[in-house]
């Protein structure tokens, strides 16, 4: 009776302790509450985990050891990719103990509330019911002891999961600035990359342009050659070419002898002046009075004088004055005129027995025929080659089998025997380069050319036209170079 009584009693409270607020949320996390088995002692209780799932420690762990493993091989892109996967990873374990901890407490409030019915029990049974809810009551003790050590362990890979998270979350920051920084990296090489393709493409173009220019003029430089050489084919037969060279020499002769007749009548007329003023010149110059020509010293009355010993001195005379500029190193009975003769009137001047004449030239010095052009036509190439003979150096006669190779470029001049260099030298102010001024009857043909200070030579050329068109083109270079190339003794403009 006492038995069935406290059975219905003890029946009653567990359903009045089933009626209990606190204990409703034990039945969510039932599946995950310790179990129960009978013993030879009785009730033992064991804690049972869930054996699928593996500890917040060990994943966290494996997971990060992954990830690490495979940094070496992951793109920027990827590696932030799993970087925030580790994050998730690791806020879901996080949110995990979160939720054991609350069932951990929930566990708390269970015991507690179970302790309390066993207390209220014990105290309203006796006998055997009594020893068997005592020793409940201690199985309930130990349970709360192992409960809280696993609260514990717990709490510790709480706050391990809570450092991991952090360690991911900055590591996902990182890899976030990272990715950045890259994207910004690879637009700017993107950016660049655009503007060189652009500029390849836009010189090609012009490269294409130019070209397509270059070969549409050689096409018309080309078709005019070809309808220049039909032109000629058609008629310049080779009997045609031969009479027309002809007919070229002819006038040239003519020309020649009609400048000599001029020159022969204005001497006459110049004659005629100084008889009526009863100045009658001793000496008169003969000779063409044009480039490249010799003029001479003789005596008006064809009497031989011997000029061994007199003083002679050649002038330059400009034709809209009387103002003499002194040739030096001209004092020969014989003169050849260079291009700086070109359009002024030559003059010399006889002292013999102590008397001074004069010799004038008709009309000032008259260039020579197509130099001009000749010139020219050399100052489009960047270096012109001469063959002279080298007769003097530093005043000292030379061999006259020595050939060598005279070169005028537009920033030297070059003196070479086979591959020797003899003489090389840029354009300055202490080169000097004239007409020979010598005599001799090489002097149309020769010009003094001084290096340096220390350094002459006198060169003969093969022929006058090369002599004066080299002498023209070495000053036309020299000019570009703001150097003017003149004789010892010449005036310069500067």
């Amino acid at each position: 009776m006492t038995r069935a009584s406290t059975i219905d009693f003890g029946r009653k409270n567990q359903d009045e302790l089933h009626g209990l607020g606190p204990l409703r949320p034990a039945n969510i996390i039932r599946n995950k509450f310790p179990t129960f088995k009978n013993g030879s002692n009785g009730i033992i209780i064991k804690l049972a985990d869930s054996p699928g799932i593996p500890s917040l420690k060990d994943a966290v762990a494996k997971e990060t050891a992954d990830l690490l493993d495979k940094h070496q091989r992951l793109s920027v892109r990827e590696l932030t990719m799993k970087f925030e996967k580790g994050f998730n990873t690791a806020t879901l374990l996080s949110n995990e103990v979160k939720w054991r901890h609350a069932a951990l407490l929930e566990r708390d409030i269970l015991l507690k509330n179970l302790k309390s019915v066993l207390e209220s029990l014990r105290i309203r049974v006796a006998g055997k019911n009594r020893d068997e809810i005592e020793e409940s009551l201690s199985m309930v003790d130990i349970l709360a002891v192992q409960l809280s050590k696993r609260e514990d362990e717990l709490l510790q890979q709480k706050t391990e999961v809570t450092k991991i998270a952090s360690s991911l979350k900055l590591a996902s920051e990182d890899a976030k600035r990272i990715v950045d920084e890259e994207r910004a990296n690879a637009q700017l090489e993107i950016e660049n990359a655009k503007g060189a393709v652009q500029r390849v493409r836009l010189a090609l173009k012009e490269q294409e342009n130019v070209s397509q220019r270059i070969e549409k003029q050689d096409v018309d430089e080309l078709k005019e050659e070809v309808q220049e050489a039909r032109r000629v084919k058609m008629l310049h037969c080779p009997s045609k070419a031969m009479d027309i060279e002809n007919e070229i020499q002819v006038l040239r002769d003519q020309l020649a002898e009609k400048s000599s007749d001029s020159v022969y009548i204005l001497k006459k007329l110049e004659l005629h002046r100084r008889l009526e003023e009863n100045n009658v010149p001793l000496y008169v110059l003969e000779g063409p009075e044009t480039l490249g020509s010799m003029l001479h010293i003789v005596v008006r009355d064809n009497a031989s004088v011997d000029f061994s010993n007199a003083s002679i001195q050649w002038f330059r005379i400009q034709p809209e004055g009387s103002k003499k500029e002194i040739i030096s190193g001209a004092i020969k009975p014989v003169y050849a005129p260079e291009p700086h003769d070109v359009g002024r009137y030559i003059e010399a001047e006889i002292k013999f027995g102590g008397h001074t004449s004069v010799a004038k030239t008709a009309g000032p010095v008259d260039p020579a025929a197509g130099l001009a052009d000749y010139v020219e036509a050399l100052m489009r190439n960047p270096e012109t080659n001469y063959n002279v003979v080298v007769l003097q150096v530093n005043g000292v006669a030379q061999p006259a089998d020595s050939l060598h190779v005279l070169c005028i470029g537009r920033l030297w001049m070059r003196l070479t025997r086979e591959k020797a260099v003899v003489a090389k030298e840029f354009y300055s102010s202490s080169m000097q380069l004239c007409g020979m001024r010598g005599g001799g009857d090489a002097a149309p043909q020769a010009i003094f050319w001084q290096p340096r200070k220390e350094l002459s030579f006198v060169l003969g050329f093969e022929t006058t036209r090369e002599r004066n068109s080299a002498l023209m083109l070495a000053r036309r270079f020299a000019m570009d170079c703001n150097i003017i190339l003149a004789g010892p003794g010449d005036k310069t403009l500067w």
